[in-house]
């Protein structure tokens, strides 16, 4: 990768740095206040309307699409209706309704599910919109700002799908961050692609012992399991599955009339991917096919479905893209090296489609992530470096207007 070179710091840029300075116990305020507010996947309304009144008090009018994204434009110098860079981050997390989200303190450790993944995204581009406008930078194109639904588990990166392939702004987006995790060094230019199934396999059933040598979908089942252990998958790309649940049956002396297994496949090359299914349903289809021969089908057979739970497209932006090059400039400019990473973040979605896109962290220090004592630290020093970091991107991404 090529030297991404210095990054320029106008009068109005170090007025909006300054300003992060300045209003860093805002940006924890913000934190606290949307954390706190629930948003399982599909349940993620009551956070979008608290995130657009937030944009709405920075002066954007905020929209909510019909899929539950907020999206606010500030206007750059270009032409309306003209290109625009995105700076997104998630609303929802992977906690269910009725979990405890009452926010924890350490001194600067605050404590609470989902303040990471994505809590402290939502609230770092907020900061980043106060930014701009106290130091009354303009830049040349516009900048969308959003708050999407569906990132998490069976989401299935609904929210940022429909905004590049469904809605008002999908042919103008020149650029997108989504703004994730916590590392600052950590870049994410590559996708990981997942295909993820539920494996149902249905049969006659019946009584254990009267009905016995009918065909059972439970030891179909573990031919299906044997068989994903014998499978062999490529380093490069990397590559991998994982039988994930198991679920069926109804008492211990009757044969199930109705098993399923959960897998989870993934790969960075989509060839990898589509040869994985293949395999994945070629054991599926012997598992069957040998299990209804050992016992016969006189009281009925099994069937085999794959119901389809998820489906991320795998992509890359070239490390050489000036997306990636602004990234990269921004993150050494705060003493830090930059890690090229691969991931499975919004970013898979504009990445497939061939838009520049990465993800960026939002930075300081956390962990924990998607576990009850999730956690950050909110320490200046350190969270005011990954911030600075991710507004110099984006305005390098978006060019400053002269």
């Amino acid at each position: 990768m090529k030297d991404a070179g210095p990054v320029a710091g106008s009068a109005a840029l170090e007025a909006a740095l300054s300003s992060l300075d300045a209003t860093h116990d805002r940006f924890v305020e913000d934190i606290v206040a949307l954390v706190q507010i629930p948003a399982p996947t599909f349940d993620e309304a009551a956070r979008g309307r608290a995130f657009a009144e937030l944009l709405r008090s920075e002066g954007l009018e905020p929209e909510i699409d019909a899929i539950g994204n907020v999206t606010a434009l500030r206007r750059g110098r270009g032409p309306e209706g003209g290109p625009v860079i995105v700076a997104a981050a998630h609303l929802d997390t992977v906690f269910p309704a009725g979990t405890d989200l009452t926010v924890r303190r350490e001194g600067t450790i605050l404590r609470a599910p989902g303040i990471a993944d994505d809590a402290r995204g939502l609230a770092a581009i907020l900061a980043f919109l106060r930014a701009l406008n106290a130091g009354e930078l303009r830049t040349e194109r516009d900048i969308l700002f959003v708050g999407d639904v569906g990132e998490e588990g069976l989401g299935d990166l609904r929210g940022i799908r429909h905004l590049c392939t469904e809605s008002r702004w999908k042919d103008r987006i020149a650029g997108f961050f989504t703004f994730d995790d916590i590392r600052t060094e950590d870049l994410t230019i590559r996708a990981i692609g997942s295909r993820r199934y539920r494996v149902v396999l249905r049969g006659p059933g019946g009584h254990s012992l009267t009905d016995f040598g009918r065909p059972n979908p439970a030891i179909a089942l573990g031919a299906v399991l044997s068989g994903l252990g014998d499978l062999s998958v490529p380093d490069t790309p990397r590559t991998t599955f994982c039988a994930s649940t198991l679920a069926g049956g109804t008492t211990i002396n009757s044969i199930p009339d109705e098993v399923s297994l959960g897998v989870d496949l993934r790969s960075e090359g989509m060839d990898e991917l589509a040869q994985l299914d293949a395999s994945l349903r070629a054991l599926v289809d012997a598992a069957v096919t040998r299990e209804n021969a050992r016992c016969g089908t006189e009281h009925g057979a099994i069937t085999a479905e794959l119901v389809t739970l998820g489906d991320r497209p795998a992509g890359a932006t070239p490390d050489t893209a000036p997306i990636v090059q602004a990234s990269v400039a921004a993150i050494r400019a705060e003493g830090f090296e930059p890690e090229l990473t691969c991931s499975s973040t919004d970013a898979n979605i504009p990445m497939s489609l061939g838009i520049p896109a990465v993800k960026f962290s939002h930075g300081g220090a956390g962990g924990g992530m998607h576990r009850l004592d999730e956690w950050i630290d909110v320490a200046p020093e350190l969270s005011l470096r990954g911030l600075r970091a991710g507004l110099r991107a984006l305005v390098l991404a978006a060019g400053e207007a002269g």
